[in-house]
């Protein structure tokens, strides 16, 4: 990562951390920019500038970061809502449809943001595309005894389709919910999120895809003009 999208990164994570307020219950996403926002907001809570924040981890490496910062965390199910989601995204299109799941984690990341009152993506200028699935692969969460028979399904579909593969072990990624995830492309992109998103969860074996299609409220766009590292607010086209 360059020292320029480090400081868009941070420029986005502070932007968001700005939005929360005393008593709120947030969605804490996961990714590099997510954990750029969860550290601004550990640093907010220690200074006394938030009070009676409780967050909803979207992964058990955002659960790890945010008690060490000594945020107050509740599961997913002992809560009935959440005022504000942040997170990432891997990708977006100009309608705020996203692609999510570079980490294994968008099951739970798709969950939190369902929940939300308010999805707040934050992003730097490289997530910005004209259309998904182009340059990054939708990930689909699979059940372990499942991948086969999902992947010849993707296939019928015109996907082409591959187990990821873990970089540090012997064997394929394992998520947060002990599953495996496929990674899909489609030649020409993704031109109808909603109906693909629909037609892949209909798929048996399958739990969850990461097309995250109508949750998003806002996006939090980090950009550089004339060397100068700002945030922009877009509004859906």
């Amino acid at each position: 990562m360059s020292d320029l999208q480090l400081k868009m990164k941070e420029a986005v994570a502070n932007a968001a951390v700005d939005q929360i307020q005393n008593g709120m219950t947030l969605g804490l996403g996961s990714g590099s920019t997510a954990a750029l926002m969860i550290r601004a907001l550990g640093r907010k809570l220690a200074d006394g500038s938030l009070k009676n924040i409780v967050g909803v981890t979207t992964s058990f490496q955002g659960e790890v970061l945010a008690s060490e910062l000594d945020i107050p965390l509740k599961s997913l199910s002992a809560v009935s809502k959440i005022d504000l989601a942040i997170d990432g995204a891997d990708e977006v299109d100009p309608n705020f449809q996203l692609i999510k799941g570079g980490g294994a984690c968008h099951v739970q990341e798709k969950l939190v943001a369902s929940l939300a009152d308010r999805f707040v993506v934050v992003v730097d200028s490289t997530k910005i595309v004209n259309r998904l699935n182009l340059d990054f692969l939708l990930p689909v969460e699979v059940l372990p005894d499942a991948w086969n028979q999902v992947k010849n399904r993707l296939e019928e579909m015109g996907a082409k389709t591959q187990l990821r593969m873990a970089q540090k072990k012997a064997g394929p990624v394992v998520t947060d919910q002990g599953n495996l995830v496929l990674d899909i492309k489609f030649k020409d992109g993704i031109t109808d999120s909603e109906s693909l998103e629909k037609s892949i969860n209909n798929i048996p074996g399958v739990l969850e895809n990461g097309l995250f299609v109508n949750l998003t409220d806002e996006v939090l766009l980090g950009n550089v003009e004339n060397g100068i590292v700002g945030v922009n607010s877009l509004e859906k086209s």
